[in-house]
């Protein structure tokens, strides 16, 4: 059987008495009568089955249950009074909490500095980050795991099904080990590249630019050479470092310096043809904190 619950009015008439320790001057702080006031005190302790108050003709002392209620009773008028206030940022969005979801490529540098300013403009908005993989992110967003998340894939193939905000746009540059042959040239023989070994991201996690990837290779004439397929783009350049073979990458990689790596482009005509990436914020349903977030994010973009 649950417990009786205590209306906020009983409360607050405890509180009066406990810090008047007169009936008369609570009542007259409450705009009301004394007789009601005994009566709603005498009620409260009937539901609580303990005596909140030692009385006597000449003094009103509080019981020892009635000493341990009273800062909690303060407390709980103080929440209550601040609903209201609470219920309006709620729905301006100033409050609450965001679930982000992010690839790699924007925790190096775009995403830091946005989250910064964000967190100095909503201190009450509870920020929760989730670095995951396309693929895992719009399995989340299905679920509601999470509320938005930075998606990388192909120019202009971000998710028909979802909202989106393009952020980033980016070429795609090559990764190789600093011992490598080609490392030393400015200008790289695209045939030498597309003949070496490649480690590359399973085509789930980003099936757009791994197709893309695929495409040049094939306009080529070539079939690329997989030496090893890795999911995050710090451990592609892990392997890469380890020799394993090149990777493309996108230009933001070359925020992580990783010893042993260095990063090359196509010059000229050759680079042309060497395929772009986008980076997208992505949502299916909003809510006040998350619009607020997209318009600060389109601001930041713009």
């Amino acid at each position: 059987m649950s417990e009786p619950l205590a209306e906020l009015r009983l409360w607050r008439q405890f509180v009066a008495v406990a810090e008047e320790l007169h009936f008369g001057r609570a009542a007259r702080r409450l705009h009301m009568t004394q007789p009601p006031l005994t009566q709603a005190i005498a009620q409260l302790e009937r539901l609580l089955a303990v005596r909140l108050f030692e009385r006597s003709k000449r003094s009103v002392e509080l019981t020892a249950a009635g000493a341990a209620l009273l800062p909690q009773a303060r407390e709980l008028l103080a929440r209550a009074q601040a609903l209201p206030a609470q219920a309006r940022a709620a729905a301006g969005g100033t409050i609450g909490r965001l679930r982000i979801a992010f690839v790699s490529t924007v925790g190096f540098a775009l995403l830091p500095q946005w989250l910064r300013a964000w967190q100095a403009e909503h201190p009450q908005v509870a920020l929760e980050l989730i670095e995951a993989t396309g693929d895992v992110q719009l399995q989340a967003l299905e679920r509601g795991d999470i509320d938005a998340g930075f998606m990388l894939h192909s120019p202009g193939f971000a998710p028909a099904s979802l909202q989106h905000l393009p952020v980033a746009r980016e070429p795609l540059v090559l990764a190789l080990p600093e011992a490598h042959p080609l490392a030393a040239s400015a200008r790289l023989p695209v045939a030498a590249v597309l003949q070496e070994p490649l480690v590359i991201f399973p085509r789930r996690i980003v099936p757009s630019l791994h197709d893309a990837i695929f495409g040049m290779y094939h306009a080529a004439g070539r079939e690329p050479r997989i030496a090893q397929e890795a999911i995050q783009m710090q451990t592609i350049v892990n392997l890469v470092s380890a020799g394993l073979g090149l990777a493309w990458v996108p230009e933001s990689v070359r925020q992580f310096q990783r010893t042993g790596v260095v990063y090359r482009q196509l010059a000229g005509k050759q680079g042309a043809g060497v395929p772009g990436c986008e980076t997208t914020l992505v949502w299916e349903k909003g809510s006040p904190v998350l619009d607020r977030f997209v318009a600060f994010v389109r601001a930041q973009v713009a």
